[in-house]
C-alpha cells in the first residue's frame, strides 16, 4: 500500500508575497520592470558574444553562458510569480513544482562551477600570461563549461531523486514564492532529517569546492599582483578582477546564508528576502557590473547599436 500511493497531495499552492493590494501592485510593477530588463540586457550580452569576433576569447565566452544561465535562471520563478500575483489560485502541481526545483538547483549549482571556471580564466591570465593562449584552448573551454553545466545538472538529479522519495501527505502551502527545497521539506510526512542532511552537504560540496578554486585562484593572483614593480600594472590587473569578484560576492553571500544556515529561526524567517537577491537581483546586476568595467564589451556594444541605428535610418528613408 505504501508503494502504491507515495504522494498524496497532488498540487501545492505558493503563498508569494503577502500585502495590501497597492502593495501588490508595487511588487508586480517593480518584478516585471526587473524581469524585462534582466532579459533584455542578459540577452545583450549573449548577442554580443555571439556575433563579435573581438569577443570570441574564453572570458566573454564565459560571460555569454553566464548570461545564458540567468535568463533561465530569473525566467523559472519571476513570471510564475507574476502571474500568480492577482489570483486566488496559487497553485502549482506536483510535477511543475518539483521540474521547477529542478531548473533551479540545476542552474544554481551550475552557475557555482561556472564563476570557478571564470576565476581559474584570471589566474591563468595574470599569473602565466604567456602560457594563456597555450592553456586557455577552445578544447579547455569546452571542458570548463561542460563540467560546470554537467555537474550542476547530476546535481539537481541526486537532489530531486532524494526530494521525490518523500511523502506529502498534510498541507500543502508553499510559505515562498516559488518551490525552493526548504519549504518544501517543511510539508514533508514522516522522518526528513536525511533528506536535510543530504540536502546539506551536497550544498556545502557544491559551494565550498567552487570557493576553493575561486580562493586559491585569487590568492595567487593576489600574490602575482603583489609582486608587480609598476603600480599602474597592479591596477590594471586588479581591474580586470574586480567584477567577476563583485558578482561572486553577491551570488555567494546570499546563496550561502540561505542554504547554510542553522538556526530554524534563521532558516524561514528571511527566506524569501534573500532569495531575491541571488534569483532577481544577482541577474540583474551582473551584467552591468561586467559590461560597465569592460572596454571591450562596451566597444562591441556601441558598434552594435551605431550598426543597428544606420539600418533603421537608411529603412526609413
Amino acid at each position: 500500500m505504501e508503494m502504491q500511493n507515495r504522494t498524496t497531495v497532488t498540487k501545492f499552492l505558493l503563498v508569494g508575497f503577502s500585502g495590501c493590494r497597492v502593495c501588490q501592485l508595487s511588487i508586480f510593477a517593480l518584478f516585471l520592470l526587473v524581469y524585462i530588463v534582466t532579459v533584455l540586457e542578459n540577452l545583450v550580452v549573449v548577442t554580443l558574444v555571439v556575433l563579435d569576433y573581438k569577443l570570441r576569447k574564453p572570458m566573454y565566452i564565459f560571460l555569454g553562458n553566464l548570461s545564458f544561465l540567468e535568463i533561465g535562471y530569473i525566467t523559472i520563478t519571476l513570471p510564475n510569480l507574476l502571474a500568480n500575483m492577482f489570483t486566488e489560485n496559487r497553485e502549482i502541481s506536483y510535477s511543475g513544482c518539483i521540474t521547477q526545483l529542478f531548473f533551479f538547483t540545476f542552474l544554481g549549482a551550475a552557475e557555482c562551477y561556472l564563476l570557478a571556471a571564470m576565476a581559474y580564466d584570471r589566474y591563468v591570465a595574470i599569473c602565466i600570461p604567456l602560457r594563456y593562449t597555450i592553456i586557455m584552448q577552445d578544447n579547455c573551454v569546452f571542458c570548463l563549461l561542460a563540467f560546470s553545466w554537467l555537474s550542476g545538472f547530476f546535481t539537481s538529479i541526486l537532489l530531486i531523486w532524494f526530494m521525490t522519495q518523500l511523502d506529502f501527505c498534510g498541507p500543502n502551502q508553499v510559505d515562498h514564492y516559488f518551490c525552493d527545497a526548504s519549504p518544501l521539506l517543511r510539508l514533508a510526512c514522516g522522518d526528513i532529517k536525511v533528506k536535510e542532511l543530504v540536502d546539506f552537504i551536497v550544498s556545502v560540496i557544491v559551494l565550498m569546492c567552487s570557493l576553493l578554486v575561486i580562493f586559491v585562484s585569487y590568492f595567487r593572483i593576489t600574490v602575482t599582483i603583489m609582486k608587480m614593480p609598476s603600480a599602474h600594472g597592479r591596477c590594471k590587473a586588479f581591474s580586470t578582477c574586480t567584477a567577476h569578484l563583485a558578482v561572486v560576492c553577491l551570488f555567494y553571500g546570499s546563496m550561502g546564508f540561505t542554504y547554510m544556515r542553522v538556526t530554524e529561526g534563521s532558516r524561514f524567517a528571511t527566506s524569501k528576502l534573500v532569495s531575491v537577491f541571488y534569483s532577481v537581483v544577482t541577474p540583474l546586476l551582473n551584467p552591468v557590473i561586467y559590461t560597465l568595467r569592460n572596454e571591450d564589451v562596451m566597444i562591441a556594444l556601441n558598434k552594435a547599436v551605431t550598426r543597428t541605428t544606420k539600418k533603421f535610418v537608411r529603412s526609413k528613408l
